[in-house]
């Protein structure tokens, strides 16, 4: 399944390729968005794909926890801290395969309102508010997908600018993102 248009979040061809036919590789750099470089984090699924040959859901979340753990843990990681969030890939595979068949676009493809998507995504594994918030946005922004209410959900994210990775497209607005952060966390330093 491929998803339009594609994708340039990672600057590595085949990453990116993986995420713009992969919608599972996409969630799942998502949830490896935290403590970790962004382009990095949304590597992982191809770091997988390489390892495992597939990046099946349901076959994830079968595997024996302590044997995904050293595959994502294996040089270089998919995250900086591999062995939590190789749990958390487990648990949002089992979600995935369990709530909707296996078929991760189902999270979002049936989901009644922005709100309900919001909601749906805020259960998986590692997805708080602002990281659904983003998710949500992004399927939005760069993949068209946007039920009613979407962007009362995700608030400022809906908005035109350059502040996560829902507005990065290439290179320049990946530099755009990082400044925003920096000015963000510069300015609640100032305030804290």
């Amino acid at each position: 399944m491929s998803l339009m248009p594609s994708l340039h979040i990672t600057g590595d061809e085949a990453a990116d390729k993986l995420l713009s036919e992969d919608p599972f590789a996409l969630l799942l750099g998502m949830a490896l968005d935290q403590q970790y470089r962004m382009e990095d984090a949304f590597k992982g699924g191809h770091k997988l794909v390489t390892r495992l040959g597939h990046l099946d859901p349901a076959k994830i979340a079968e595997m024996d926890p302590e044997e995904f753990k050293a595959i994502a843990s294996t040089p270089p990681a998919i995250h900086r801290f591999p062995g939590s969030m190789s749990a958390k890939v487990q648990g949002i595979a089992t979600i995935v395969t369990n709530e909707y068949g296996g078929d991760v676009t189902r999270l979002w493809t049936e989901a009644t309102s922005g709100k309900d998507l919001l909601k749906r995504v805020q259960a998986l594994p590692g997805f708080g508010k602002q990281k659904a918030q983003i998710f949500v946005s992004l399927l939005a922004k760069q993949l068209g997908v946007r039920p009613d209410g979407w962007q009362e959900a995700v608030g400022d994210y809906a908005l035109d600018g350059y502040r996560s990775v829902a507005d990065v497209v290439d290179v320049a607005s990946l530099q755009k993102v990082r400044d925003y952060k920096q000015q963000k966390k510069a300015a609640a330093k100032a305030a804290g």
